[in-house]
C-alpha cells in the first residue's frame, strides 16, 4: 500500500454536553493538527498516489467554515458533541466526497482508503479511517 499524507490545523471553540465530559462541558478552545492520508494499492501512471497540491487544497477548503468558530454555533452541528472523534468522521466525509469525484488529480476509483487523525495536544489523537468504495 501507498500512502501520501497533508497537514493542516484548525483553531476552534466548542463544548460537550453529558457528565462523561467533566470540565469539557464548559466552551473551551483548542488547536487540532488534522492529517489526512490517502491510501492506493499501486501509484497510478505519474507515479503518485494523488496530487498532494490538489489534496492540501481540498483539506484546506474542508476546514475553513470550522477554523476560528465556536462548532456549538454551526447549524450542521447543533445538538452534537463536536468530540474529536467526531470530528475526523466528518472531514473523512468531505474529503471522501473529493476524491470520488476525481478532484485529487486521479480517478477516485483508484483510491482505496483515506484516513484523518487529530492531533489534540502531543499526547492524544483520534482517526477515522475507512474504504471509499
Amino acid at each position: 500500500m501507498y500512502t501520501v499524507e497533508v497537514r493542516d490545523h484548525i483553531m476552534i471553540a466548542h463544548s460537550f454536553r453529558g457528565d462523561v465530559f467533566g470540565p469539557a462541558q464548559a466552551l473551551h478552545g483548542a488547536t487540532f493538527v488534522v492529517d489526512a492520508a490517502f491510501i492506493a494499492e499501486e501509484v497510478d501512471n505519474n507515479n503518485i498516489v494523488i496530487d498532494i497540491g490538489r489534496a492540501h487544497e481540498a483539506l484546506k477548503v474542508i476546514l475553513q467554515p470550522l477554523n476560528y468558530k465556536n462548532l456549538d454555533d454551526i447549524p450542521a452541528f447543533k445538538g452534537i458533541n463536536t468530540t474529536t472523534e467526531f470530528l475526523t468522521r466528518h472531514i473523512f466525509e468531505r474529503l471522501a466526497e473529493a476524491a470520488r469525484a476525481g478532484k485529487l488529480g486521479r480517478d477516485g476509483r483508484e483510491l482505496k482508503a483515506i484516513r484523518v487523525t487529530i492531533s489534540e495536544s502531543h499526547v492524544a489523537r483520534a482517526s477515522y479511517e475507512a474504504d471509499l468504495w
